[in-house]
């Protein structure tokens, strides 16, 4: 049985916004549903926001990571990286 989308997911709100004409009149001959395409946009650009955020917020912890593993090296090797 597939499952069921989430309520808040699949409600939609009527905003407006200012989208250059061009890329309107393409969106247009292209058939896009903007709306749609829109959104696309907003979630990929969230995405990308949020990475940049916990990038930001965790830098002091991976450079120290990453000093670590360059100073005492890698707590447990893969097996293909072992020297026999």
């Amino acid at each position: 049985m597939p499952a069921k989308p989430c309520a808040s997911a699949s409600r939609r709100r009527s905003v407006n916004l200012t989208i250059r004409a061009d890329v309107m009149e393409t969106v247009k001959a292209l058939h896009l549903n903007a709306s749609k395409a829109a959104e696309a946009g907003m979630i990929q650009a969230i995405k990308e926001a949020q990475e940049q955020k916990w990038l930001a917020e965790n830098r002091a912890a991976i450079t120290a990571h990453n000093d670590r593993i360059d100073q005492e090296g890698m707590l447990l090797s893969p097996e293909w990286a072992r020297q026999t």
